[in-house]
């Protein structure tokens, strides 16, 4: 780029010979320019999508006018999510205060299963403890650790939750009789004794839709009650399961 010369006026003047990038590196460093020469807004023009011209000002309103839609577009999605966490917050700390009510197994895995149908409004949902079968109810399930590890080992492996599409076994185990099932989120119930984790069993949510489920998904509100399920068990029901295999 030549070198560009001073006006009287102390401003910059612009070289003879100018590209495009000249320009631009120009208006970059005066970005008063059009603040000393505001006849010009007017009098450039620009093409727009439609084929007719727009002045610069115009342009830059429209551009300003879609900046303004796109925050607005952002604003409405944070507080729809914000409206959304506290309505989650709200249902699990009611569910919490029932749990911590339940009188026994079945009643603890009553209590889980009619809340995540009816408030959480979720599909399908499925408590499974792991232990001796004999101690199932009406409304929990107790099954082996061992036929757990055999159904859905793969699950329990990584010991944290798991959110996607899962093998045809894995839903008919942990929603026998379901159809039509697309997605799941599993959440393992881990306790501790001893230092070494304790396999109590799983519980699971389930979706027709494939994509409602997802691995980018979070699952904080579910690892809460899950947490506090783990809590709970010993208060409510004998031992259930053994140490995990090492």
């Amino acid at each position: 780029m030549t070198a560009s010369t001073t006006s009287a006026e102390g401003a910059a003047e612009l070289p003879d010979n100018l590209s495009d990038a000249d320009i631009r590196q120009y208006l970059k460093e005066h970005p008063d320019f059009f603040d000393r020469h505001p006849d010009l807004l007017d009098q450039l023009h620009i093409s727009h999508s439609t084929g007719s011209a727009v002045s610069l000002v115009e342009k830059q309103v429209s551009v300003l006018r879609e900046r303004n839609m796109e925050m607005r577009k952002r604003l409405n999605s944070l507080t729809s999510n914000a409206r959304d966490n506290d309505r989650l917050h709200d249902l699990t700390r009611k569910l919490i205060l029932n749990l911590l009510e339940a009188g026994g197994l079945d009643s603890l895995a009553k209590t889980f299963t009619r809340s995540l149908r009816d408030d959480f409004e979720v599909e399908y949902v499925s408590i499974i403890l792991f232990g001796n079968p004999e101690l199932a109810g009406d409304h929990s399930r107790v099954e082996a650790a061992e036929s757990a590890r055999i159904e859905i080992g793969a699950l329990l492996k990584s010991r944290a939750p798991v959110c996607g599409t899962l093998r045809e076994e894995e839903l008919g185990y942990l929603f026998p009789g379901a159809s039509g099932l697309g997605s799941a989120a599993v959440v393992p119930l881990l306790g501790n004794a001893n230092a070494s984790q304790l396999e109590l069993g799983v519980i699971a949510v389930g979706s027709t839709d494939p994509n409602y489920y997802s691995a980018s998904m979070g699952t904080v509100f579910l690892s809460h009650i899950a947490d506090v399920m783990v809590r709970l068990l010993p208060r409510v029901s004998q031992s259930l399961a053994a140490p995990s295999d090492p």
